[in-house]
């Protein structure tokens, strides 16, 4: 009887359409298939994927395992299976016996495991095998994506060659990454991560003093798709990427008269909510509105005014904007308690389908500001959000900084999209205010009721529609109000309550909002970080009444 040399485990979570090709390919490996056994990993499986593997495993006449898996994610399956492959290979004394890992949705080549095998036999304790995209999913990712994939890998090949100038490729993946069994022990096994968990396995060889050999002898065919199962990962990279080249526009890509014709009956409704504004919400009006709404394009317009000093309400009301006192809309629930609040309590008094939320303190208005927000939105009914992105100059003390406004985004908002969220990533200005979106996402969702409302509702269409229903539009330049740097930390504490709400499941497992201390004079804030539920579920739906008087 044949010494068993290596177990292939196969973590799979609704792969029943993909998997059969991993099993083929396996059964046609070069190898003898009594040297060989393979675990597949059902991970919390809704689909046929066990049928499809029992069937495909007596097709091919594979020694196939079935394993239940946690349903936490794959690093937690794949885990599961590498250390059932341990197992295996040491109670049959193969303590150099392989542990070789690939994907549900790859199909390693014919020589795949012969060639693993031989480096094994010439000394290797770990290999890391190339990674091919699947040939006819690659014709169908644009031609931009490819050229960024392209430098993205002679980066990675960089700074991988700086340490090991043998290796053959950069890459580290599930999809082709093995160790043997006794290596595999050593080292305390794979780490049980909801994404990433290879790379995370890489550092641990490292960390270990194991070598991971790089050949481009080994070789693994992978799917190009763009929805995967994993968190993080190749899926997750193609998805960003290729929304970048195809969700991303500019405000000049749209013209007004090709907007009023082609919205048709779609209503759209403009909120702005401002405090303390006197001096810029006129420009707002007449200069990025009104020529909307001379145009046909904008049915009505309402300013929600937070009881301003300054005279905002009526400088608005002069320039023909209907306006409402944010503390008296739902007068129940008490004074409003910051911007998400008003826009929430905004939001049924408008009647528009699509509803566009505009800052009030702009200091250099432009109608584009507005075009770009709507011209996604009115040209493709597969949008449901539209966020702005500026370039946000910085100004202080006679000074012009470029890229320095933003602060909260880039110290804030954007590490928490890039760790919890990383299809996000590509967004530019994930908080900013000016955004336009479909009123049958905005009153299905809940809305934070300070300045973590942005973010929230980001993240909210994204798991409700998909990346592909969310787009940004560069609106050109902006200048607004700059808030002192320690006034931004208040900021920064409502946006990271609004996700940490989003990305732990558990509510006793969050932390718990406290009063915000200011160290710096012993005072403390009460950040709003309470959320408005949606507005359906609060039975407040949007008024049915005619459009409203036109800005002047």
């Amino acid at each position: 009887m044949a010494r068993l040399a290596a177990v292939i485990v196969v973590p799979a979570r609704d792969e029943a359409e993909r998997i059969a090709g991993c099993l083929r390919a396996l059964a046609s490996q070069t190898v003898a298939r009594d040297r060989f056994a393979v675990i597949v990993v059902l991970d919390g499986c809704r689909d046929a994927t066990a049928a499809v593997v029992r069937a495909t495993a007596a097709e091919g006449g594979l020694d196939v395992a079935a394993l239940p898996g946690p349903g936490t994610g794959v690093g937690a399956a794949r885990r599961l299976g590498m250390d059932a492959a341990a197992d295996r290979l040491l109670r049959a004394g193969a303590h150099r016996g392989l542990i070789a890992c690939t994907d549900a949705d790859s199909r390693p080549a014919r020589d795949w495991l012969e060639r693993q095998l031989a480096h094994v036999a010439a000394g290797a304790e770990a290999i890391a095998g190339m990674i091919e995209l699947d040939a006819t999913e690659r014709a169908q990712l644009p031609g931009a994506v490819l050229r960024a994939r392209r430098r993205d890998a002679e980066i990675r090949l960089q700074r991988v060659r700086a340490a090991d100038p043998t290796a053959q490729h950069h890459h580290a993946a599930g999809a082709s990454l093995a160790v043997t069994a006794e290596t595999y022990r050593r080292v305390g096994g794979i780490e049980p991560l909801r994404a990433l968990e290879d790379s995370a396995f890489a550092e641990r060889l490292a960390a270990h003093g194991v070598a991971l050999l790089r050949p481009a002898d080994v070789r693994v065919r992978t799917s190009a798709r763009s929805d995967g199962r994993a968190a993080r990962g190749l899926s997750v990279d193609l998805a960003v990427s290729r929304w970048l080249h195809e969700r991303r526009h500019r405000a000049a890509d749209f013209s007004v008269p090709d907007l009023v014709h082609r919205r048709g009956a779609t209503s759209v409704s403009v909120i702005v909510p401002a405090r303390e504004c006197a001096e810029t919400i006129a420009g707002v009006l007449t200069q990025t509105v009104g020529p909307l709404v001379t145009a046909g394009l904008i049915d009505e317009v309402l300013v929600v005014d937070a009881d301003s000093r300054d005279g905002t309400a009526d400088t608005a009301r002069r320039h023909g904007a209907r306006v409402v006192q944010q503390d008296r809309l739902r007068p129940e629930l008490g004074p409003a308690l910051g911007k998400g609040d008003a826009m929430w309590r905004a939001l049924p008094e408008t009647c528009g389908e699509v509803i566009c939320f505009l800052d009030a303190d702009t200091a250099d208005p432009h109608p584009d500001h507005l075009v770009g927000l709507l011209g996604p939105i009115l040209t493709d009914p597969s949008i449901v959000l539209v966020k702005g992105a500026f370039a946000r100059p910085l100004r202080a003390e006679g000074l012009t900084l470029p890229d320095e406004g933003g602060r909260v985004t880039e110290l804030m908002a954007r590490p928490l999209l890039n760790l919890h969220e990383p299809r996000l990533a590509g967004f530019r200005q994930p908080l900013a205010g000016e955004m336009a979106a479909r009123r049958d996402l905005l009153e299905t969702v809940s809305f934070p009721a300070g300045y973590g409302v942005e973010i929230a509702l980001l993240v909210d269409a994204l798991r409700r529609h998909g990346l592909d229903a969310l787009a940004e539009c560069d609106l050109g330049t902006r200048q607004n109000r700059h808030q002192p740097l320690r006034a931004l930390g208040e900021m920064a504490y409502a946006v990271l309550a609004a996700m940490e709400r989003r990305v732990v499941a558990d509510p006793a497992a969050r932390s718990e909002p406290g009063a915000y201390l200011r160290p710096w004079d012993g005072s403390s804030a009460a950040v709003p970080v309470v959320e408005r539920p949606p507005i359906r579920a609060a039975g407040r739906p949007a008024r049915h009444r005619p459009p409203l008087r036109q800005v002047a």
